[in-house]
C-alpha cells in the first residue's frame, strides 16, 4: 500500500464508541462511495467515503458495513467486493477476506454481493435503522451519492421501520483527532512542506501558474501522498483576490506576488496550507506592509485557539483585527469603519477557522467550544481589488490541554524567511 495503515484497534474503537450511542434494537448501515463516472465506461481516481474509512479503514468501493445492536454486545460485518475473473484482468486483486479482516479488526467479512440477503436478515426485527446522509457538506446539492441511494433503497423496502442518520454521532466522534490520526496528518504536512520548498525554489517570472502546481505535484507523489488535498490554488496578481481561484493558467509576473493555496493528501488525512511569495524573490514595501498585517493578524489569533473558545468567536476577533489593520494600511478611515462597519467583509470575506481531518472541510460545529484533538485551520487575509493584491495565510493548528500547536510552525513564514527561502 502507498501509504502506512493506522492499526486496527483504531477503528475498532470507533465502532465501538459509535454503538455505544445508538438506540438499542437498532441496525446501522455504511458503504463505501462510487467511482464518479466521465463518459463511455471512464470513471475519476476513486476516493473513500471519509466515514466509511473512519469506521474501518477499507479504502476500496463496493463495500458496505452493518453494525448490529439487536442485542448486546453488538455485532459488525464487514463487505468487500470479491476478486472474480474479470476484475482480476482489469483491474487486479481487490483485498481477500483475511485482509479485510487485518484491516479492520471485524472478524465476520463477507463479499459485496451477499450485501442485501444478508442485511435483510439483520433489518427484518429491528426498530431502528442507521444511516449516513452527509448534512455537513453540499447543502442543497443535487447529486445522489450512494448513500443517498441506498438510505433511498432501504427506505422503500423496510417502510415500517424508524429511519435515523447516523451523521450527528459519527461527526461528535470525528471531531476529535486520535494521536494516530494526527501521526498521518503530520506526514501530510511534511509532504506540503516539501512541495511549498520545492516550488519556492522553482519559481520565477515568466513560468505559468499550472508549472507551479506541477512541481508541487511531481514532489507529493514521489513522497507517497497519492493527490492534492483539493483543488490547488495558484493565484498570481489579481487572481489572488478570488478565493477559489483554480484556473492555474495566467503567467507570473515580475513585481506581483503569488497566493498559493494548498495541501497534500496522506492515507486519506488532508494538509491544508496557504502561502504567499514575491514572484521575483522580494516583496515591495507595499507588499510586505500588507503581508505583515495578515501575519500580525494570523499571530494574534493564534494565542486566541484555546479550549473554551469558538470558531465563531475566532472569526468575530479577526475581523475586528482586520479592521484595524485597514485603518494602518490607509485602506479604510476610522469613521467610514464605524459608520459602515460590513466593510472589513470587503477586504476578508470568508471565515478564519474551519476543521481539518479526512476532510479539507471536516465535520464540526463552529459555535461548539474548542477541545483538546481539535484541529483546525487558521487562515486571516486581506484582498485590494484595486492594487491586484491579495494576502492570506494559512496554518494548521492542533488544540491541545495547555494551549495549542501548530503543526505548521516549520514552513517559512516570516518575510525573511520567505525570501531567503527563493534565494
Amino acid at each position: 500500500m502507498r501509504y502506512e495503515k493506522i492499526a486496527n484497534s483504531f477503528y475498532r474503537e470507533n465502532r465501538k464508541k459509535f454503538a455505544e450511542k445508538i438506540l438499542p434494537n437498532s441496525v446501522a448501515i455504511f458503504s463505501t462511495n462510487d467511482p464518479l463516472p466521465t463518459n463511455a465506461d471512464g470513471t475519476f481516481g476513486f476516493v473513500q467515503n471519509s466515514t466509511f474509512f473512519y469506521l474501518t479503514g477499507i479504502d476500496q468501493e463496493d463495500g458496505y458495513l452493518i453494525i448490529d445492536k439487536r442485542k448486546t454486545p453488538h455485532r459488525e460485518i464487514i463487505f468487500v467486493r470479491e476478486t472474480d475473473e474479470k476484475i482480476r484482468v482489469w483491474e487486479g486483486e481487490m483485498l481477500s477476506k483475511e485482509e479485510a479482516r487485518e484491516i479492520s479488526g471485524i472478524e465476520n467479512v463477507e463479499w459485496s454481493s451477499e450485501f442485501w440477503k444478508i442485511a435483510s436478515g439483520n433489518l427484518n426485527d429491528c426498530l431502528n435503522i442507521y444511516t449516513h446522509l452527509d448534512l455537513s457538506q453540499g447543502k442543497g446539492s443535487a447529486f445522489r451519492s450512494r448513500e443517498k441511494y441506498l438510505t433511498a433503497l432501504l427506505k422503500r423496502k423496510f417502510q415500517n421501520k424508524n429511519f435515523l442518520n447516523s451523521s450527528e454521532i459519527i461527526d461528535n466522534l470525528r471531531v476529535i483527532k486520535h494521536p494516530l490520526e494526527i501521526i498521518q496528518i503530520k506526514k501530510a504536512v511534511e509532504i506540503t512542506k516539501l512541495g511549498f520548498e520545492r516550488a519556492a525554489k522553482f519559481l520565477k517570472a515568466g513560468i505559468y501558474e499550472f508549472e507551479l502546481e506541477a512541481e508541487i505535484s511531481h514532489e507529493f507523489y514521489i513522497q507517497r501522498s497519492r493527490n492534492h488535498a483539493f483543488q490547488p490554488i495558484m493565484a498570481s496578481g489579481k487572481n489572488a483576490c478570488i478565493l477559489h481561484y483554480i484556473s492555474n493558467n495566467e503567467i507570473c509576473k515580475s513585481g506581483d506576488t503569488i497566493l498559493m493555496d494548498f495541501g497534500a493528501e496522506y492515507g486519506n488525512y488532508k494538509a491544508d496550507m496557504t502561502r504567499v511569495l514575491p514572484i521575483n524573490g522580494k516583496f515591495t514595501e507595499r507588499q510586505a506592509k500588507v503581508y505583515q498585517s495578515v501575519l500580525d493578524v494570523m499571530h494574534a489569533i493564534k494565542k486566541q485557539m484555546v479550549v473554551g473558545n469558538t470558531i465563531e468567536n475566532l472569526k468575530k476577533e479577526t475581523q475586528n483585527l482586520i479592521g484595524k489593520e485597514l485603518i494602518k494600511l490607509g485602506i479604510c478611515s476610522r469613521s467610514e469603519l464605524k459608520i459602515e462597519p460590513k466593510t472589513i467583509l470587503k477586504y476578508f470575506p470568508h471565515g478564519v477557522s474551519h476543521h481539518l481531518g479526512l476532510d479539507v472541510h471536516d465535520v464540526g460545529d463552529r459555535k461548539r467550544s474548542l477541545e483538546a484533538g481539535m484541529l483546525l485551520t487558521l487562515e486571516p487575509g486581506i484582498y485590494i481589488q484595486e492594487e491586484n493584491l491579495g494576502i492570506r495565510l494559512e496554518n494548521d493548528i492542533l488544540i491541545t490541554e495547555n494551549g495549542n500547536e501548530d503543526l505548521m510552525k516549520d514552513i517559512p513564514l516570516e518575510i525573511i524567511e520567505i525570501e531567503n527561502l527563493m534565494k
